[in-house]
Formats: structure tokens, sequence, C-alpha cells
């Protein structure tokens, strides 16, 4: 059979016993900070095991996509290196809540494997929970399993936990043994790809309290989970999974791109480590994450490093991961569509990264090359801890690739320095993952030790109204502080990015603020601050009053991220998918999947896009509690972190933009007001941010920049004000720079007819600074005439000084001098008796000028 073919009739299977298929979650599980990647079909119905969720139907099926790399469950070391772990898989599995129990999870288990798939029975294997004879008693009573093919195991193989407290129960596996010793006891839960496990049916009984104690669930549910590439793998008679036609394919492929052949041992590991890590990168990416820095982004960006590493084994120097993609969705894409809607996206996000990871991979070798040098050179033979740590931390050198090149020039690394390094990096992490924990678990110890009068959920009234009169059927107080259920509330939790309401309960002529909310089990908890100053019960009715203004700025801001939305996709393409948002009172933040920095241009178009379809004034509709399938029909786009169940909510704005969405908008798009991108930026490989503003955000944003260009302008006034102080400070020092020639002129006096005549050619900027120097030459003379001539840019300008006495007692007149002057350079002037000016065209004429001026003076004496 083909796994097409194995996976379709796993479903069929369980759709005869009226379960209902669902789609598979995401990989990446948006709204739980405790994981990384959905790493197990149950996740996504955790809520339901946690009580504080619930479905409209009892019994489900599923293939569910996994990712394991870090924490408990990491395969990654593992991956390639056997046959059977992957840090991609798919986990088939049903579940029952509250319905069917252990007798129908074991029987109709056996009926596939055995009477549907044609398993040999002598082969499969089943284990119990050593004190669980009621699963022992189904095997050995309700199938013809082998009798003495049941084992009992301890808590470590056959009991499963959540976490330290919560839902748990024992388990039972069945495991089929390929070997010729199938008969043999001993290999089972012995790790050997001889005996693998192939089925986990975990029942679901108890409930561990804080103290360790197991308290009987009122509701028993069922989860099971099977690897869907170990049993294609049993099915297709393969001794390895990667020589099912799940990855074959990938295989073929990698053959050709490297010109190696999977049949030969040395390849054979590169090729199934690439084939493994395309899958985990594909659909990773497609779900919304994306290589970077910390986080999940950190874990893609060492397992895309890896395959690249592994390609080099293979003559791989180039990026060649990303021409991957298109194979595995051929292969894959009917079952999972958002790998074939996310195509584009996901290859250009991969091959960046390849190309980047070249780069850096290079400068890795080169600086592992000096490091090495250093040690030799010291004639020791570890590499520190500290440096392979860098290597990897900086450049993504896997551990095992340092010390595969140390030891090839006779050195080892300090592997436990690097361990040890590690360890205080997943220290920070995990103490980034518990504050963001804490901060969505406001209530951390669920409304057990609430006084509650009703369980019922708490009727959401805040699409129509912000303020409701209520009734509290639920209390605790703890050091000042009320936490308050309603049985009604206007107030809106925390989701799909829009921020809590905040506001005001009244209490008769008494108040008291809603400082924060959270929601357990549907019902919305509501905390006061202050609350010991008024005396509250169970049973009062109370007027619940949202702040209106911060809510319709809040609203303002959601609806624009629709718009948002649909003019990214209009101006950028179809590949832009939401990535996470942020709506709140003051701004917007919209994160999306988008390859390269928007232009000026495109910012442009999206801001004028968005605020003319504001100005159409789009009616709002509100198509609420609509079929999941419905909605999708309608075209209705699914927003980032929001979870869907088989009623939702869709918000449409006229033709333009339609959403899953449960938050609250205006009711027509002029309400809005108006738009603005304040900042454009990138926050990982692939993801783009945006942030904006909307209604008074707007204004605000606009008296900011008012306040920003006053500031500017005082700033530049000074600056000016500084500039012409500083140009007069030079030009007053040039001159007195220029003025040191004018001795010189007046060292060397011409006697004509007894007058002394000084003249001279000297370096002036213009004719304010050249009669500056006339007036210091007249003032340094006690007797005489002056001429200085000086070239400004392509001209000539002179000007004539005469003595007070010359002036006086022999008439001579400056303005007549210089104006016979001028006419030798083609030009002419004149002026006052004792300074007078001139100009001139001819520069070439300057000496001529200035060795016919005694001459001139002569007519005068």
């Amino acid at each position: 059979m083909k796994s097409s073919e194995i996976r379709a009739q796993f479903l069929e299977f369980f759709r005869s016993k009226n379960h209902k298929i669902v789609s598979s979650a995401p990989v990446v599980p948006h709204g739980d900070p405790t994981l990384l990647f959905t790493n197990a079909g149950m996740n996504q119905f955790k809520d339901v095991f946690l009580g504080s969720g619930s479905r409209n139907y009892t019994r489900v099926a599923d293939t569910q996509k996994c990712i394991r790399v870090s924490g408990k469950h990491n395969d990654l070391e593992e991956v390639g290196h056997d046959t059977y772990h992957h840090t991609f898989f798919e986990m088939l599995g049903n579940w029952s809540f509250g319905d069917y129990y252990k007798e129908e999870a074991i029987t109709w288990a056996w009926e596939l494997l055995t009477e549907v798939w044609k398993l040999p029975k002598e082969r499969l294997w089943a284990t119990v929970y050593r004190s669980d004879d009621e699963a022992l008693d189904f095997w050995k009573n309700k199938t013809d399993i082998n009798p003495d093919h049941i084992l009992k195991f301890d808590e470590k193989d056959n009991f499963w936990e959540m976490g330290d407290t919560g839902p748990c129960g024992p388990c039972s596996e069945i495991h089929i043994s390929l070997g010729d010793n199938y008969n043999d006891p001993s290999l089972v839960n012995a790790g050997t790809p001889e005996c693998i496990e192939i089925w986990n049916l975990v029942f679901i009984q108890y409930n561990r309290d804080d103290k360790g104690i197991l308290h009987e669930l009122p509701a028993k549910h069922v989860d099971t989970g099977m690897g869907f590439e170990r049993v294609c793998a049993v099915l297709q008679k393969k001794s390895s999974n990667y020589d099912t036609d799940i990855f074959m394919s990938l295989i073929n492929e990698i053959e050709k791109l490297s010109g190696t052949k999977y049949g030969i041992e040395k390849d054979r590991i590169p090729m199934r480590v690439i084939a493994d890590h395309i899958r985990t990168l594909t659909f990773a990416i497609a779900d919304g994450a994306s290589p970077g820095n910390e986080g999940r982004g950190y874990v893609l960006r060492r397992i895309l490093r890896r395959a690249s590493r592994y390609g080099r084994k293979l003559n791989l120097k180039e990026p060649f991961l990303f021409k991957l993609v298109d194979v595995l969705i051929e292969n894959m894409g009917g079952v999972f569509p958002e790998i074939v809607d996310q195509s584009a996206t996901i290859k250009k996000i991969i091959e960046a990264e390849e190309e980047s990871f070249n780069v850096t991979l290079d400068r890795g070798i080169e600086l592992f090359e000096q490091i090495a040098d250093k040690v030799i050179k010291k004639k020791l033979n570890v590499i520190s801890g500290d440096d392979v740590f860098k290597l990897y931390d900086t450049f993504g050198f896997p551990v095992d690739l340092t010390s595969v090149m140390a030891r090839e020039k006779g050195l080892s690394i300090d592997e436990a320095k690097f361990n040890s390094l590690m360890d205080e990096q997943k220290q920070r992490a995990r103490k980034s993952t518990k504050e963001k924990m804490s901060s969505a678990h406001i209530v951390s110890k669920g409304t057990e030790d609430f006084e509650i009068i009703s369980k019922e959920p708490t009727a959401f009234v805040g699409y129509e109204q912000l303020e409701s009169d209520a009734k509290i059927v639920g209390l605790k107080n703890e050091n000042g502080t009320s936490f308050v259920i309603l049985d009604r509330s206007p107030f809106y939790v925390e989701s799909g990015g829009q921020v809590n309401d905040k506001g005001k309960f009244i209490f008769g002529k008494n108040e008291l603020k809603v400082i924060d909310l959270a929601k357990i089990n549907n019902q919305v908890i509501h905390i006061l601050e202050n609350s010991d100053k008024v005396e509250i019960a169970v049973g009062d009715n109370v007027l619940a009053v949202v702040d209106q203004n911060r809510r319709w700025d809040i609203m303002r801001n959601h609806s624009a991220t629709h718009f948002l939305h649909a003019a990214l996709r209009t101006v950028l393409g179809q590949h832009v998918q939401q990535s996470g948002s942020y709506v709140g009172p003051d701004r917007l933040r919209f994160d999306f999947s988008h390859y390269e920095k928007l232009t000026e241009g495109e910012i442009e178009a999206i801001e004028s896009i968005v605020n003319e379809k504001i100005l159409e004034n789009l009616p709002m509709t509100h198509h609420r509690d609509t079929p999941f399938d419905q909605a999708q029909k309608m075209g209705a786009l699914m927003f980032f972190g929001d979870k869907y169940g088989d009623k939702v909510n869709v918000v449409q704005f006229g033709d333009y933009t339609m959403e899953f969405c449960g938050g609250t908008h205006v009711k027509n798009s002029s309400q809005i007001g108006l738009f603005k991108i304040v900042s454009e930026s990138s926050i990982a490989s692939g993801v783009r941010r945006i942030e904006a503003v909307t209604g008074h955000g707007v204004e605000k944003y606009i008296r900011s920049q008012e306040e920003k260009l006053k500031k500017a302008d005082l700033k530049l006034h000074e600056l000016n004000e500084e500039k012409r102080k500083l140009e007069k400070d030079i030009a007053e020092l040039q001159l007195k720079s220029k003025l040191g020639g004018i001795d010189s002129i007046i060292a060397a006096p011409v006697d004509v007819n007894g007058v002394s005549v000084f003249k001279g050619k000297i370096d002036a900027a213009n004719m304010d600074e050249l009669k500056s120097m006339g007036d210091e030459l007249r003032n340094k003379i006690k007797s005489g005439v002056g001429l200085l001539i000086a070239q400004v840019e392509d001209k000539v300008q002179m000007v004539c000084v005469v003595t007070d006495d010359l002036i006086k007692d022999k008439k001579i007149m400056a303005g007549k001098i210089v104006g016979d002057t001028a006419k030798i350079v083609d030009g002419g002037g004149g002026g006052k008796p004792h300074m007078a000016t001139a100009g001139g065209k001819n520069t070439g004429k300057i000496d001529e000028a200035l060795n016919n001026f005694e001459e001139i003076v002569k007519k005068y004496t």
C-alpha cells in the first residue's frame, strides 16, 4: 500500500466508528506558551483534558503534524543515524472525550491492525501498566492476541502524564517484533529496531494534585497516537522508515542534485537527514514560523544549518534545500494544502537562509582553522569549550562537526565545558518561557478555591454592549484583590492579539476598577483592585462597565488590521500571511510573511488603499456561530493565533475583507478615522512587522510629529545662528590673514611727483572684503594713494583710496583714478574722494592695470 492509502484507511476506519475527522492543528502551537512546536496529537485537545474547554463531539480522529526537536521529546541527534527517528512526523490518533474507554480502544486497535491491515498477529505485543488489570483483561478476553505477548511495565513505559500535576493515566502500547526472535519478550521496550512501538493507547482516568495524590476523574478519556512513518515501514515491509514512499521521492531528488547514490553507505545518512529536515522546515514555515535567533526560530535555523552541512558531505555547496520543496509538496500537498498555499514564501525563506549560512559556514571554517592553529602552536591537544560554543552559537557549527574537524587535526574538544555553556543558555530560555507562562496564567490554581454557585460559561455581551447588569456567580478574595466571575460580561478577554478590556464595577454608590482579566473553563475572571474597601458577595448584582474610549480605540485598531492584511496581499502578493499581531488602544502591530524590506512606494500604496477603503464607509457584518466549513467556503481568511472549533465568528467589511475573527470591531469602516503606518521592520528571516495608528492615535502621532518639527526648527535656528557666528569669526580670521599682505604693499611705496603710491594684487572673497582691506590700507599710510586689485571668480574687482591731506591740498580724487584704471580691464567704476571701487571683465589685464597705475596718478598730481 502507498502511504496515502494507509493514512486514508486509518481515518476511514474511525469514521466508520462514528468519529469526527478533523484537520491537523498547526505545528506552531499559537496560544500555548508551554510548547515550541506541536509534538503530539493531543496538543489541540489539551484544553479538553484540562477541563478548560469542550467540543461538540465526543469521538474524533486525525493525522497530526508533529515536530520533536527540543526538551523531553528531542529526536534531533538520532535523526538519520537510525531508521525510525524524525524531527517531523505524522501522528495518527483517535480520541474519546468521556465516551468509549479501554475496551473499545483496545479492540478497535486490534481490529485495524490485524483485520484491515493484516499484520501478523504472532509478531504483535501489547504492554499494560503494572496495576491496570482492566486493560490486561480486555487484551486477553476481547482479542485473540497470544496471552504470552501481553507484558506489564511500570511508570517509565506505561503511565502517561501531561505534567507534574493534572490529567494522567495508564497506557497500553502495541509493539511489533520484526526479527527472527519475534517471541522474545526481552526485545519489547529494549530500544532495538528489531521490536518497535507502533501505537500507544492512553487512558486518562486520574487527576494528580499538587501533593502527588491521584484522584479519579468524573469523565474518562482515551488519547491514542500511532507513528505514521513507522506503520508505513511495517506495512510496506521496509527495514527503514526512510525507505518508504514517504521519503523516497525526496531521496531520489537529492540523488539527482548531488550525483550520489542512496545505496552508498557513506551517503545514506546525509540523505536521510536532509529528507527529514526539509519536511520540518517546510511545514513549520507554512504554519507561520521562521528561522531566527531565539525560541522556535533558533531551532529551525539549527535544523536548516544541520541539513546544509550534511549537504556538503554530498558536495552540495550551493543552496539546494529550497529545490526539494516542490517534491515534498507534490507528495503531501493534497493532505496538507497549507504547504501549497505558502510554497513561494517557504522556498524564498529557505533559499535566503541557505545563502546566509554558506557565508557564515565559510567564515566558521576559517575561524576553526585559526583556533586549531593556536592550540597546536601552544602544544595543547584540546579545543576549549568556549571556542566550541562560539563556533556553535555564532556560526551555527554543530558540536559534532567541530569534533570531526578537530579529530582530523589530532585534537579533541572540551565537550563538558561546551555542555555547561549550553545548559546556561537553556536555563535562560526556560526562564523566558516561565515568564511567558506566568503572564499567560493569571489565576494559576483555576477556580477550585472560588466560592461558586454556577459553572456555566460567562455569556459575552460585549459585541453589542459596553455596560451590562450582571450577577456575581463566583468569587475569591486574596490580599486586597478580588477575582470575580459574572454570569454575563461586556469585558473582552485577550485573544487573537486583541488586549484585555479595562473598566469598572459599580456596586450602588461604590466603584472598583477592573485591572485585568483571565478565562478559565469559559468563565471570565474579573480582577478587581482594592476590593477590600467594598463588601462583595456571591449573588450580588453589579453594573459591569467597560472603559468605552479605550475599547473604541482598540476596535478601530483591530478593524484596521483586517484592512491592512487585505492591502498587504493586494500590493505584495497572496503569499502574505499573518504571523502575529498586537491590537491595543494606543497602536496596532501586524507581523506578516514577506521576504524583503518594503519600499517607500509599497508603504505609500498600502496606506492609501487602507484609507480609501475606510472612506468608503463599508459596513461591518458579523457572521457569528458560523459552521467552520461554511466560513471557509465563504472565502474567509484564517487569522493567526486563534483556535477554531466547529462554529466560528467571521468579520466582514463590505466586499473588501472577510476574516475569521472573534474580536470586537467598529460598525463601519469610517469609524476607524484615519490610518497611518509609523514603522516597517524585520523581526526574523522572512517576517516583517508594520506598526500603525488610527483615530486618536493618528492625532497623537501628528502632534508628536509637530512637536518634533518645532524642536527641529528651534534646533535648526540655533544651528544657523551658530553657523553665522562661526562664518563671521572665520571671515575675520581670513581677513586678518589677508591683511598681512597689505604690510608688504605699504613697505614698497613708489614716489610720483612727491605723492606716495601704494599698489598690489591681493586675495579677497568679495567686494566687501576688498573695501575692508582698502580701509585698513588707508588707515596705515600717513599720506598717499593706494590701489588694491583682486580677481573674484572670473571678474576684476578694485578699490582705490586717497588720504585726506591729498584730497585737500592736491584735489586728488579716488573716483577719477579708479575710473581710469578700470578702463584698462574693460570696466568702470567710481565713488567718493577718499575711497572708490570699480570692476572689470578682463582678468588678463590685471598686471597691465597695476603697471599703468603710477601714470594715471601722475595725471592728477
